[in-house]
């Protein structure tokens, strides 16, 4: 086995990779970047290596760098992670000719696969159903127009060398042809130094759906199941399961013989995705052959009980898979939610700073890749820190929280109390977002689409409204909480000896909208809330300052962020975010008559919504807009983000230009 491995990646998963290797016995080395100086993957390895400036196109995807860091340390193989150099073929073949192993496949399936239109035509020659498309190159967007046309709208913008939602566009008619094939080549050409575009037709009403496969160097090869990818936003995937809640065996079993036939068509050596598109009758289409391991990879280690990682390694060390196919049994269920520093509220945009605050929920303290779970699993696999920055050079991903449980009701369940116990502060974050899906209808039902975010959240996300017994028990709960902290501050103040007397009965909780009359009898284990006319029973350890409060309400559990607020509590739990005012009869009954404070006007304002840098201004002073028109482009984390005026009017005045970088809410453009 290899003595030392080094790891050209950052992050989670560069993290990732160094568990499964020190747990073999093997040691590990980091590199990283300026940016990276202090990051968590620079501590966890055995060295750690500089390789130069943040941005990712002078360090981390530089082979001569990479290349220098192994002679350095003597490192014997290279896992590449997901990104970055991962499904470069020059990179293997530079790897190949000094003797390094390659923890990944062979170069020419990387270059086979890597390239979505030679990866198509092999496809369909090994048998495997694929989506009606153009199959060459595109020029320009006049030829993408007439293509577009042949093929029959909508259809999908696709860079040839794409990844993770970067130069994809989908397009309903010429007009945006025309603008998401530019828009697509730029996000391309700035993520993987490749402009190539195709275009494919899009599957109405589709599943994401991707088939695990791993291969030896000796013609074995077995399926890991499916993973459901279907919950996506800017076209990248957000929440993971597996297995599907979908397929049915026979399909399943039809994909993964198709994917296996596709690896074995490459000559397929390590852990690789085929990603498949299925219509609503579970007919699937290939999309793409993905020639590393996927961000999602932990939900199907904890269904089947395989470390892909571990076997990744061994397969580059050139031993057999231990595995058959009748070796892999689906036990339970899995999902992954990715919590992104991003801001739900302003359209999923990328936000960046320093983690003021970071505490990832328990993980279950005996689980391990490579072992079946026989109980509830939390896992967290991250790259990050409390105190540590989120920089605007990577992607914006902070975690992959996983749970298992052995049906998906129970992995969903242990999901919502994950999502509502992970602190995070300092940032924004898609946390509220991710418990709101936990609680959807729809996805709790398992009827979704990759359309999911779109049609559920068509105006963006604005919050979660809770149904009213969770309000109530909420309000038990804080009425309880005020009634503690009460408690403690006549104690500190000295006003009487018996404490307990000074604190009242009676209470009006608010939460927003909902008013709710409250009487409480309190004990020594916690108390009696009498609310519309029902008693719960109130117990908690939670303490004055906590920020995290494990509540029993009537018997139920609830998990809230707890923050200081006057007159209350600001609460965040399930997806919401609450202002809850505890008072007397007589405190809200004069609260009601105070007037409520009005935002600022913000209407004759274009603001930047994201912290970003400004690609262009298509407009100038006195220039009169129209709504819908462009107005700027800012980038984020390579991301191209298109502003357009909301309606008709005169720029007055312009307050940035080209090259600028903007915070959030910097204000770009004023109109008259």
């Amino acid at each position: 086995m290899f003595k030392k491995i080094l790891i050209a990646n950052r992050g989670e998963i560069a993290c990732r990779v160094i568990k499964t290797a020190q747990r073999m016995g093997i040691a590990t080395v980091a590199v990283y970047s300026d940016a990276d100086r202090n990051a968590l993957h620079v501590k966890m390895a055995d060295e750690a290596v500089h390789i130069g400036p943040p941005q990712a196109n002078q360090s981390y995807i530089v082979i001569d760098k990479i290349m220098d860091a192994i002679r350095q340390t003597g490192a014997e193989a290279v896992h590449p992670g997901y990104g970055f150099l991962s499904e470069n073929p020059k990179f293997a073949e530079a790897l190949e000719a000094a003797g390094v192993a390659f923890i990944g496949p062979p170069k020419g399936a990387i270059e086979s696969m890597g390239d979505k239109i030679t990866s198509k035509k092999i496809a369909q020659e090994a048998g495997v159903s694929t989506v009606p498309g153009h199959m060459g190159l595109i020029e320009d967007a006049d030829e993408a127009i007439r293509i577009s046309g042949q093929i029959g709208y909508p259809v999908m913008l696709k860079a040839s060398a794409g990844g993770g939602g970067k130069g994809m566009r989908i397009a309903w008619d010429e007009s945006e042809v025309r603008e998401g094939f530019q828009a697509s080549k730029n996000e391309a050409a700035s993520s993987f130094g490749d402009d190539r575009m195709f275009i494919e037709k899009f599957v109405t009403q589709p599943r994401h759906i991707e088939i695990q496969v791993l291969c030896d160097q000796h013609g074995n090869g077995v399926y890991l199941g499916e993973r459901e990818c279907s919950i996506q936003r800017r076209n990248q995937k957000v929440i993971e399961e597996a297995p599907s809640p979908f397929l049915d065996e026979a399909t399943r079993r039809a994909m993964g013989e198709q994917s296996l036939a596709l690896a074995h068509a490459v000559g397929y050596a390590s852990a690789g995705t085929v990603e498949f598109i299925v219509d609503g009758d579970r007919n699937f289409y290939f999309l793409e052959m993905n020639t590393r391991l996927q961000v999602e990879h932990p939900v199907t280690e904890l269904i089947t009980g395989v470390d892909l990682v571990e076997q990744m390694i061994r397969v580059a060390h050139g031993e057999k898979l231990a595995l058959t196919q009748d070796d892999i049994k689906l036990n339970g269920w899995a999902m992954e939610s990715r919590l992104y520093a991003e801001d739900p509220y302003r359209g999923f945009l990328p936000s960046i700073g320093r983690l003021t605050r970071y505490r990832p929920p328990t993980e279950t303290p005996d689980y391990l890749p490579g072992v079946t779970p026989a109980a509830p699993v939390v896992r967290n696999d991250t790259g990050v820190y409390e105190g540590g920055e989120i920089s605007m050079y990577y992607d914006p991903m902070i975690a992959k929280l996983c749970t298992w449980g052995p049906d998906r009701a129970a992995a969903i369940a242990g999901m919502r109390d994950a999502l509502d116990g992970f602190e995070v502060e300092g940032i924004g974050h898609n946390l509220p977002f991710l418990s709101a899906v936990m609680d959807h209808p729809r996805f709790v039902s398992g009827d979704i689409t990759t359309a999911f975010v779109a049609e559920e959240y068509e105006g963006g996300f604005v919050g979660v409204d809770l149904p009213q017994d969770h309000l109530r028990r909420i309000a038990a709960a804080c009425a309880a909480m005020h009634r503690v902290a009460e408690i403690r501050r006549t104690r500190v103040s000295g006003r009487m000896d018996n404490h307990e007397r000074k604190v009242g009965t009676d209470w009006v909780v608010t939460l927003g909208d909902a008013r709710f009359e409250v009487q409480i009898e309190a004990d020594r284990d916690g108390a009696d809330v009498t609310i519309d006319g029902a008693t719960l029973r109130v117990e908690s350890d939670w303490t004055p300052g906590n920020q995290l409060a494990r509540v029993s309400v009537g018997g139920e559990s609830v998990v809230m962020k707890v923050g200081k607020i006057s007159g209350g509590f600001r609460i965040r739990t399930r997806g919401a975010d609450l202002k809850v005012h505890v008072r007397t009869p007589r405190q809200a009954e004069l609260a009601a008559l105070m007037p409520e404070k009005l935002p600022p006007d913000t209407s004759k304002l274009l603001l930047c919504p994201m912290p970003g840098l400004i690609v262009r201004i298509d407009v100038a002073e006195g220039d009169e807009v129209q709504e819908g028109q462009t107005l700027a482009v800012v980038e984020a984390m390579k991301m191209e983000n298109i502003l357009r005026a909301e309606k008709k009017g005169v720029v007055s005045k312009v307050n940035a230009a080209a090259g600028d970088s903007l915070a959030v809410d910097d204000v770009i453009l004023e109109f008259e």
